[in-house]
């Protein structure tokens, strides 16, 4: 009995972390027949990966810095994501206003020539020379600029296709676990997780895999009990959200006086995104907060390019991430590469630990793939690399047009916005909740601003939630419409919900059962 238990308790590869990375690693791997346990001490996408300025982009400005190979990567996994997570990320034009006495207008094409050449573009536009017009957002004084293509995201709910894509191939996800112990053994790798209770379980793999983002250093000192193969620089970087500032489709990339550029992004229908700071940061990751003077810069910024002037009362919401960065010892926050690297080491070619430095959200998968390569070299059995052309959950349809018609014939009750929000947020993933519905009535409750009862539920089953926050701000973006009354209605509903699934065996933290969970428990 006791040997039954220890080998269902046996993994090939344990991943440690629940952002876009380690969710990244995870599906690959698992895709690759790698039995794979991924433990996250919060909720997915809870720190970086829910806190980017939302893009899948080659990123301009880093052609400044000389990141050529990074630039080339990043727009080439550009177009693979958008094959691939289609109700997700989708194609944004951007405009920069020229303002001559920043950047000359050659240096801007010449980085727009080498943007739109690259890496091979299939579905974007390329880039142009554009004059405003008296209709232009921007001020009258800003005649000239450019014009390109990117792409935004969901950053929160790319995390939560991957995990789902990573459970689809057979990998156990825990959530509010957190890895307290890892050290090796003659069987490899014997780790104690402990989750959010305070119970402890413990767990063997012969491969881990740190991808723990900013706590990716502090992970070898508090657990593995050793030194950090490489440094890293950790910067912050805020956003704020305000009511929509203006009413066309494109997003603005904004030069400012000290060098740096700030997005504003149309974001959710109704507000315009505006970010991002780089702030070099020395505390806790899990601590993070915008402060005035990032508010302030924000705002100025904006308020330096468009008619339309804001105020920081205004801001519907803020965040802030901390971006685990490689200490390449640039003098500047803003200069510190995005690129990224792994270390990897073992004991006489076993038990090896993988751990990832960087990275970008547009690069994940690439590092995914990479990773998975270096640690496929310890499983000769795993097969080929498979995620370039894997379709997210979710993304299985010719397009968004087409679906949105599609559910509109299935559920003509529905209004067209949440007919929207579905297709964005989910793809053919809201058919699991909205099928066998034939009015609002099977919806149940509204909880506020179209948040049906079946859709939380949904959430809380089968994509991992467990607060209010993580329904409101990382599966969906409904915090900024939701009143404090209907957040705590919400949020005493969710309480209720989740008593019931650990009566019915099911567990609410980690999505599995009871049973499952006691299996995995050494006897």
């Amino acid at each position: 009995m006791q040997a039954a238990a220890e080998q269902k308790n046996i993994y090939d590869l344990l991943v440690i972390g629940g952002g876009v990375n380690g969710t990244g690693i995870a599906a690959d791997a698992a895709g690759r027949g790698l039995k794979v346990l991924l433990c996250e001490m919060n909720d997915l996408a809870s720190a970086t990966s829910s806190n980017s300025s939302k893009l899948i982009h080659g990123g301009l400005r880093y052609l400044e810095y000389y990141e050529f190979r990074l630039v080339r990567e990043a727009l080439a996994e550009r177009e693979v994501l958008l094959k691939n997570a289609p109700h997700i990320i989708s194609p944004l034009r951007f405009q920069l206003p020229h303002r001559p006495h920043l950047r000359p207008a050659w240096m801007i094409r010449a980085g727009l020539f080498l943007y739109d050449n690259l890496a091979k573009r299939a579905t974007l536009a390329k880039s142009e020379s554009i004059k405003f017009s008296d209709f232009s957002p921007l001020k009258s004084n800003m005649t000239k600029g450019f014009e390109y293509s990117d792409a935004k995201v969901d950053d929160a709910r790319l995390v939560i296709c991957n995990a789902l894509a990573a459970q689809q191939q057979g990998a156990d996800i825990l959530v509010q676990t957190k890895c307290v112990q890892a050290k090796r053994d003659p069987k490899g790798w014997c780790v104690v997780l402990q989750d959010s209770a305070g119970k402890q379980t413990t767990v063997y793999a012969k491969a881990v895999a740190n991808a723990a983002g900013p706590w990716v250093a502090s992970l070898f000192k508090d657990v593995l009990h050793s030194e950090s193969p490489k440094k890293i620089r950790l910067v912050k970087g805020s956003h704020i959200i305000v009511p929509r500032i203006h009413s066309q489709p494109q997003a603005f990339i904004l030069q400012n006086e000290d060098g740096r550029i700030v997005f504003v992004i149309p974001y959710e229908d109704n507000f315009s995104l505006i970010g991002t700071t780089d702030v070099e940061y020395l505390g806790d990751p899990s601590a993070v907060s915008i402060d005035q003077q990032e508010t302030d810069y924000l705002v100025d910024v904006c308020n330096a390019h468009f008619k339309q002037q804001i105020t920081a009362s205004e801001i519907v919401s803020s965040y802030s991430g901390v971006r685990p960065l490689l200490n390449d010892e640039s003098d500047s926050a803003q200069a510190v590469t995005r690129d990224y690297t792994f270390e990897i080491e073992d004991i006489a070619g076993k038990s090896p630990l993988l751990s990832v430095f960087g990275g970008k959200i547009t690069t994940y998968r690439k590092l995914s793939e990479a990773a998975v390569n270096k640690l496929c070299e310890y499983f000769p059995q795993a097969t080929k690399p498979w995620t370039k052309s894997a379709v997210l959950p979710g993304g299985d349809f010719a397009s968004k047009p087409a679906l949105q018609q599609q559910l509109q014939k299935q559920y003509p009750w529905l209004e067209i916005d949440l007919i929207n929000r579905y297709v964005r947020s989910y793809g053919t993933l809201c058919q699991k909740f909205l099928s066998n519905t034939t009015s609002y009535t099977d919806m149940g409750r509204d909880f506020g601003a179209g948040l049906y009862q079946l859709e939380i539920d949904y959430l809380l089953q089968h994509e991992w939630a467990c607060s209010v926050e993580d329904v409101l701000w990382r599966r969906t973006k409904m915090g900024m419409y939701l009143s404090v009354e209907q957040c705590a209605e919400l949020d005493l509903y969710i309480g209720t919900a989740q008593s019931t699934l650990a009566q019915s065996q099911l567990s609410p933290v980690s999505g599995h059962c009871e049973e499952h969970l006691a299996q995995q428990q050494v006897s």
